[in-house]
């Protein structure tokens, strides 16, 4: 494992599935911007997320492999920047334990006007893949995805400590 220094914090939803920091059934994800380049999202699935007992769905590892992916834009081009998942391709690996904290790495590989792609992996406390995805995604500002718009309490940064560093 290597340490990767964090050069910057995305912002939260209250109620995102993956990010909502006021959802009580989600993952509560906070992501990193790395030095690198690469986003890092450090999350801990809940019992509630498993599907056979002691693994974690594989449509939660698709929820945080897509989001993952789908903010390293927001490091590249700025912290309202997304994009529309248009693809997603998942290879599933090994079992997902739940009540473990565990990272989720997205990078852009194509990036262009309209569209860029991405790809990334869900990785164990000891650094084994356990889940890989390839995304492609229609890029769109975060406030005009949805016709209801978003306010600063809907999608802000959160009052926490950042890590200087995250190991992975």
């Amino acid at each position: 494992m290597a340490e990767h220094r964090v050069s910057g914090v995305q912002k939260n939803a209250d109620l995102c599935f993956v990010c909502g920091d006021h959802n009580p059934y989600g993952l509560n994800a906070r992501f990193y911007d790395l030095e690198n380049g690469e986003v890092v999202a450090v999350f801990t699935a809940k019992k509630e997320h498993q599907s056979y007992p002691g693994r974690v769905h594989g449509g939660v590892i698709a929820a945080i492999l897509d989001e993952a992916t789908g903010r390293a834009i927001c490091h590249l081009d700025g912290p309202d920047s997304f994009g529309v998942t248009v693809e997603l391709s998942i290879r599933y690996r090994k079992p997902v334990p739940y009540d473990t904290e565990l990272k989720c790495v997205g990078r852009i590989t194509r990036n262009t006007r309209l569209l860029f792609e991405a790809e990334g992996e869900v990785l164990l406390p000891d650094g084994t893949v356990a889940a890989s995805a390839h995304a492609k995604y229609m890029k769109m500002d975060i406030h005009s995805i949805s016709e209801e718009g978003l306010d600063e309490s809907q999608w802000r940064y959160l009052d926490e400590p950042v890590p200087d560093s995250i190991s992975f």
